[in-house]
């Protein structure tokens, strides 16, 4: 039986998008692992995003939180605010109220992708405090740490991510990620997804 490993992501400009699409050819990479794309609903109104000058959404389908439960393990991807998750996955995580009374996400592993505006506004920080929402699901927090080796000491260049997770910076939206950014992107999905797999053959 295949693992399924769920990439799971809110993207306004495309940013967070982008970056899933590599992460899911990293974990469709790993022989018997079956990665899916999900985006988690908009909160925000039609009216509000046009003022915001959002592009359409893709066409990835949408996730209800009961559908978690059937997957092995997560690599969650977001934007941040304020250097925390955007408010739209939060209230997506505040849905599974369901779940984490019966613990259906216990023991599945999860990793944590992100897009910043700048430097300094949140590449750590926004993958730090959304493992708060892995612990009380007891799921198992996969950093990829300094696996992606090279690439994570990168100086000639403005890079994203972190040992937390892949990463890009947005900047004023026009910023795209890179190739190496997109590079550990795909990392980030083999890395977990061979690990996902190694747990549920254990299990």
């Amino acid at each position: 039986m295949a693992t399924k490993v769920y990439i799971v992501y809110y993207s306004m400009y495309g940013h967070v998008g982008r970056l899933a699409e590599e992460i899911k050819k990293g974990a469709s990479s790993v022989e018997g692992v079956e990665a899916t794309l999900w985006q988690v609903p908009e909160t925000l109104s039609e009216e509000v995003l046009g003022k915001m000058s959002a592009p359409p959404k893709s066409d990835v389908a949408i996730i209800s939180p009961n559908e978690l439960a059937d997957a092995d393990g997560f690599i969650f991807g977001f934007p941040t605010r304020f250097g925390m998750m955007a408010a739209q996955f939060k209230a997506f995580l505040d849905a599974t109220g369901g779940l984490w009374r019966t613990q259906q996400l216990a023991g599945k592993p999860a990793g944590i992708f992100y897009s910043t505006g700048s430097q300094g506004g949140g590449q750590e920080t926004t993958a730090l405090t959304a493992i708060t929402q892995l612990v009380h699901h007891g799921m198992i927090f996969v950093p990829i740490g300094y696996t992606f080796g090279a690439g994570m000491f990168e100086m000639d260049h403005i890079k994203g991510g972190s040992p937390y997770g892949a990463g890009t910076f947005a900047g004023d939206g026009s910023r795209q990620p890179t190739p190496l950014e997109l590079e550990q992107a795909f990392h980030q999905g083999k890395y977990i997804a061979t690990i996902t797999k190694k747990l549920k053959g254990a299990a």
